[in-house]
């Protein structure tokens, strides 16, 4: 936690602002995540289903501007041989500040505590922003090393 509190410190003062952001690493309210995927183009979901899906989390970080929900990111998986990283999303007006940044480095700090040799981090990410995720050595799935990767949406 404090290694985290120093990077957020370190975001914060980088964005020389006046304006008032904590982080968490608690989930968020279902309403507030699903206010944050509303708000940035992602869709809802029923609140029962946001609350099981929070609630089976490893880790979640959550950045608020005052007590508004602005940023998250979060873990999935078996805890063991498979992590996914989930939901990172950025409120559209506080895109470009490093908001992303650094909750990709907290989650990289809780997976660089729970991965072991043979372990996989997947990750699924929106259309053009693969050199972002890149920067952290996650590798496109176009066949050449990893295979290439499918999913099903419900």
């Amino acid at each position: 936690m404090d290694e985290i509190k120093g990077i957020f410190k370190s975001w914060h003062n980088e964005v020389d602002t006046k304006q008032v952001f904590n982080f968490t690493l608690n989930a968020p309210s279902a309403e507030e995540f699903n206010r944050l995927r509303a708000e940035t183009g992602w869709g809802t979901a029923p609140v029962d289903t946001v609350n099981n899906s929070l609630n089976n989390s490893l880790f979640f970080v959550c950045v608020f501007h005052e007590t508004r929900l602005i940023a998250t990111g979060r873990v999935i998986g078996d805890g063991g041989l498979f992590f996914y990283i989930q939901d990172v999303i950025v409120a559209k007006a506080y895109q470009g500040n490093g908001l992303g940044h650094f909750i990709m480095q907290a989650i990289e700090m809780y997976l660089t505590q729970q991965v072991t040799q043979g372990t996989t981090v997947g990750l699924f990410c929106a259309q053009g922003k693969e050199g972002f995720y890149k920067k952290y050595q996650y590798l496109v799935r176009d066949g050449s090393e990893l295979g290439f990767g499918m999913c099903k949406f419900y």
